[in-house]
């Protein structure tokens, strides 16, 4: 045996080498260790809108510009929006975006947008710099050093290249990157999302801006922020962008809360009843758990006040309820379409008026829509909008496949409570409807001292082409749950496997009047358990939909576990009957525990519909580009073999229209079966 000597022993050859290498390997995990934890490359993230600004009134600011002028905001009142652009000829980032600025000014300056350009670090010979480089460049819009960092402080600037729009009564609608083409230890040869040009269209053309809110990579700022002692709130200024943002979608003429927001005497008027809910947390509806301290909240659609915008609310109702200068109220949105999601392409009514009585309870009604498309189509968003919204609970619409009569074979479509009435998918992203699908609506009535009448309508908008993704909703159940009587705190569980390459985009808890508090888990192969949702205070009136802001990879051989506590004792005062033993059961007097998952996958063979879509699945699919589908090629490689019928490695076109067709034979057997072992299981109830 080859041996290597030391001072002290001799050593074998395999063993010396074998030591050396496991010094490395330490060498290398403590390396590592000790590295940064943030990405080298860092490119525009969002960051959340109310904490950052968006929404907020800037006071009139008054500023010189590089040529001595004396200039105010309000100068600009007359454009349709100003581009406030932070820049610095001091910052490598700010020279890269230079001439993007100048060619977006030129290109939205026919638009009646201004531009105003400000370099906030005020070092020796900065003046000199920004005007050479807004000379270069061909910057148009007025320059400004910000020596005294007042337009940096009040705008809440964090770095060289952040850009904010402002509406013309001075409203922040956008802050942000100009684009993701450079970012810190990156650059593209083309920007892949042009979020300020984005921004512009959107805000020009009177719709919201889905992502009011970036970060942008550029050269930190190190400002001290603005004191709130500093400004006085009033209505018009502060308080009415406020319950824009987050209550008059409801608290308004014709909306489902039950007196208006939109004008200061209403606002004054319900003052007390404001601040009960707001120190309470009952409104605006939110319950989802408060995210850890010094992380910010994930959920995209987070309805919680910010910490400035309650105490803000709090503070003007305590001040005495000043109503300030009009001329400082927000813009007047003008609601272009009754429907959130603009003019449906199709629109689905109940086939009936609904009688609802003046008092006492209402059972579900139950109701069902045929479709009669005679071919598939692609949702990509929907809305449910009932004819008397202050009387609806909530509405639940399912939809069947073509041959589905039951609405137990029918996947969930869309949902309505107040305040969550619509979803609009991404580009690429949709939701199938089967040809000829049977819609079922769930209708939930709670009388409200008047009889009225209602008759719901769904409105779905479809997708152009195919999309990329699918999305489907997978509910995790327990159909068996027990809670006994007088019980305050019973637990309940349900747990599903989650299929391989699923990615989760939202939750949806349900549980009916006893539900007390429910919580998502993600329980991985080794055992390992990450909380996804927790919802400690469940509220049966708002069945909220908590969409993630980064869409969830679930990893391979996880399930998803949710536990629901029940409160089946005299001390809920929702409980219709404390001394009953609940069961599963679709009235609100019975109970559900549902966690639902909002999914997206790829589109696949299983989605196919027409020989149209099958053969343009199939090009999709054939990367190569040679006539076949080999097991690579397979968005999920375990169906090559059902496929590949003569077993030669190849699929060809015929073999794909044959390997759905087998495909669909396999899962509706598969349905009937559980079907059938879910009625011999109720038998045994």
């Amino acid at each position: 045996m080859n041996e290597v000597s030391t001072a002290d022993q001799t050593v074998p050859k395999v063993a010396f080498v074998r030591t050396i290498l496991s010094i490395s390997q330490l060498a290398l995990v403590s390396f590592l260790a000790g590295a940064p934890s943030a990405p080298i490359r860092q490119g525009p993230k969002t960051i959340d809108a109310h904490v950052h600004g968006v929404g907020r009134w800037v006071p009139d600011l008054a500023f010189t510009t590089l040529e001595g002028k004396k200039v105010k905001l309000s100068d600009f009142k007359n454009e349709k929006a100003l581009v406030i652009a932070f820049t610095g000829a001091s910052c490598p980032l700010s020279k890269r975006f230079a001439s993007t600025l100048a060619a977006i000014e030129k290109e939205y300056g026919r638009q009646e947008v201004a531009f105003l350009y400000v370099d906030p670090i005020a070092i020796k010979g900065a003046e000199e710099d920004i005007a050479e480089m807004a000379r270069e460049h061909g910057f148009k819009g007025p320059l400004v050093l910000d020596k005294e960092e007042s337009l940096t402080r009040n705008l809440g600037a964090l770095t060289t290249t952040d850009t904010f729009v402002l509406d013309a009564a001075r409203t922040i609608v956008y802050r942000g990157p100009v684009s993701d083409q450079y970012g810190i230890g990156y650059q593209l040869d083309e920007p892949k999302r042009e979020y300020l040009r984005e921004a512009l269209d959107t805000h020009l053309s009177g719709e919201t801006i889905e992502s009011p809110a970036l970060w942008a990579p550029g050269c930190e700022l190190e400002v001290s922020s603005v004191e709130d002692s500093e400004q006085v709130w009033t209505y018009h200024n502060r308080i009415s962008r406020i319950l824009e943002a987050n209550c008059v979608e409801c608290h308004r003429e014709g909306g489902v809360g039950p007196f208006g927001l939109e004008h200061y005497d209403e606002a004054k008027e319900n003052a007390g009843m404001i601040r009960k809910v707001v120190s309470e947390g009952i409104m605006p509806p939110w319950f989802a758990s408060d995210p850890a301290p010094g992380h910010s909240s994930p959920w995209a659609n987070d309805r919680s006040l910010s910490i400035s915008d309650k105490a803000d609310l709090l503070a003007w109702i305590k001040n005495g309820k000043p109503e300030g200068n009009p001329a400082d109220a927000p813009l007047t949105i003008l609601r272009k379409s009754e429907w959130a999601i603009g003019k449906p392409d199709a629109i689905f009514s109940i086939p009936r008026e609904v009688q609802v009585k003046a008092t006492g309870l209402m059972p579900y009604v139950n109701l069902r829509v045929k479709t009669n498309f005679p071919e598939d189509r692609w949702i990509q968003a929907t809305e449910v909008r009932p004819t008397a919204p202050g009387v609806v609970h909530h509405v639940l619409v399912f939809a069947s496949g073509k041959d589905g009569l039951k609405r137990e074979q029918a996947g969930a479509l869309a949902a309505y409570v107040p305040g969550n009435t619509f979803v609009k998918f991404p580009e690429g992203v949709a939701k199938k409807l089967s040809a000829g699908a049977t819609l079922f609506f769930q209708l939930h009535y709670t009388p409200t001292g008047k009889a009225t009448t209602d008759r719901t309508r769904i409105g779905l908008n479809f997708a152009k082409e195919p999309p990329v993704k699918v999305v489907r909703t997978i509910p995790v159940a327990n159909h068996r749950i027990n809670i006994p009587p007088n019980e305050a705190n019973h637990t309940e569980i349900a747990s599903r496997s989650i299929p391989e390459g699923t990615i989760v985009r939202a939750f949806m808890p349900h549980m009916h009047l006893r539900g007390k508090a429910i919580k998502y888990e993600l329980i991985s192969r080794n055992g390992q358990r990450e909380t996804l949702l927790e919802v400690p205070r469940y509220d049966f009136n708002w069945q909220l939909r908590y969409e993630l802001k980064d869409p969830l990879l679930i990893p391979a051989g996880s399930k998803v576990r949710v536990t629901g506590v029940f409160d089946n004792s005299e001390a809920n005062s929702a409980n219709p009957n404390p001394d009953a033993r609940v069961r599963w059961g679709d009235q609100s007097e019975e109970e559900m525990l549902i966690g639902y998952l909002e999914c997206e996958f790829e589109l696949d063979t299983t989605e196919s519909g027409n020989e149209e879509n099958k053969a343009d699945l199939f090009t999709r699919l054939d990367k190569n580009k040679d006539g076949y589908l080999t097991r690579d090629e397979f968005t999920k490689p375990s169906l090559f073999p059902l496929f590949d019928s003569d077993n030669n490695g190849k699929v060809t076109r015929k073999e794909g229209v044959e390997g759905i067709a087998k495909l669909k034979k396999r899962e509706d057997k598969a349905r009937k079966d559980r079907n059938a072992l879910r009625r011999l299981l109720n038998e045994f109830r």
